[in-house]
């Protein structure tokens, strides 16, 4: 991790998925599933946890809103695409809302633990596969 890097994520209070993200934890994760099926699975399975509610969801769109309960408050948006039949992709963008403008980081492992939390729901493929399509 360079400085810039280092500023980038300690420094900042949002965090988001991307393709090719220089943090390979966070770049875009892909699952063995449909959207159709994915979206309610996650739905669920944010409406039955104790630490997020959900904000709202359009299935239309591929995204659902969540704020986190405990601890240090958070917007995430999650965004989920199917890009190929049983390719479908999930991103995150995490704001910490915060009296100071960084949060030391807190945005980049909450979209961590959410990439290790919808592994246990969803069948996990491999992270950034723009470059195989």
């Amino acid at each position: 991790m360079n400085i810039k890097q280092w500023f980038s994520t300690y420094f900042t209070n949002h965090a988001e998925t991307s393709e090719a993200h220089w943090n390979e934890a966070l770049r875009t994760h892909y699952f063995k599933t449909t959207k159709d099926k994915a979206f309610p699975q996650l739905e669920d399975y944010y409406n039955n946890s104790s630490k997020y509610k959900l904000v709202s969801s359009s299935i239309e769109h591929g995204e659902m809103s969540l704020q986190t309960v405990k601890g240090k408050k958070a917007f995430i948006v999650v965004s989920i695409v199917m890009v190929q039949p049983y390719r479908t992709a999930v991103d995150y963008s995490v704001t910490t809302e915060s009296a100071l403008p960084f949060d030391f980081g807190h945005s980049h492992k909450l979209i961590q633990r959410q990439h290790e939390e919808i592994k246990g729901i969803l069948p996990f493929l491999e992270t950034g596969m723009a470059h195989k399509m």
